[in-house]
């Protein structure tokens, strides 16, 4: 059985391996994702191959903390009460911060991002100093893995795994567009 939250070692190497340019799959709310570094498009390419999924639909970053995601996003450009509202757990779409790069946004002009309520993706994200790209580990077209055995089904050995257990959510993070209040995904 799985660890609640990554050993530390555990959390040194998922580091280690983002810092490198590498993908990783780790545990959220839900299902688990893959990740990377939001600023290396190699490893954002190399997450878009092992789903089979266009670029043009974009990706989301999740954070530990509202600072980690001001860094992608313009939180000023959105009142306050519906960063409360919605934060931790569910993903927004805001305005782009400069940072966002246009790979992560694919053909869209906002950015998706979660202050994520789940703690081995907040410690994550805590160790690795920042927001990391989150998309659900599986190929287009497939459910998302919500076990291990399901992700090395799906990627084998071209994907490390960060040990620790999924959250008690049944489905992937709701999707909000935080300007008109509009359910993007239930």
């Amino acid at each position: 059985m799985l660890p609640r939250n990554p050993r530390r070692q555990d959390l040194r190497q998922a580091v280690a391996r983002l810092r490198r340019g590498e993908v990783i799959a780790y545990p959220t709310e839900g299902v688990w994702g893959l990740g990377c570094d939001p600023r290396r498009r190699r490893a954002l390419r190399r997450i878009l191959g092992l789903k089979k999924r266009p670029q043009g639909k974009g990706v989301l970053l999740i954070a530990a903390t509202r600072i980690q995601a001001a860094r992608f996003a313009m939180l000023e450009a959105v009142d306050a009460q519906i960063l409360d509202r919605y934060w931790p757990g569910t993903t927004l779409v805001l305005p782009a911060a400069r940072a966002a790069a246009p790979w992560l946004r694919g053909r869209h002009g906002g950015i998706a991002i979660r202050v994520t309520r789940h703690e081995a993706s907040q410690r994550l994200c805590r160790s690795f100093g920042s927001a990391i790209v989150s998309t659900s580990a599986n190929p287009s077209g497939l459910q998302a893995a919500r076990d291990l055995r399901t992700l090395k089904r799906y990627f084998g050995a071209r994907v490390w795994a960060l040990p620790a257990r999924l959250g008690g959510q049944r489905r992937p993070s709701r999707i909000v567009d935080a300007a008109s209040g509009r359910i993007l995904r239930s």
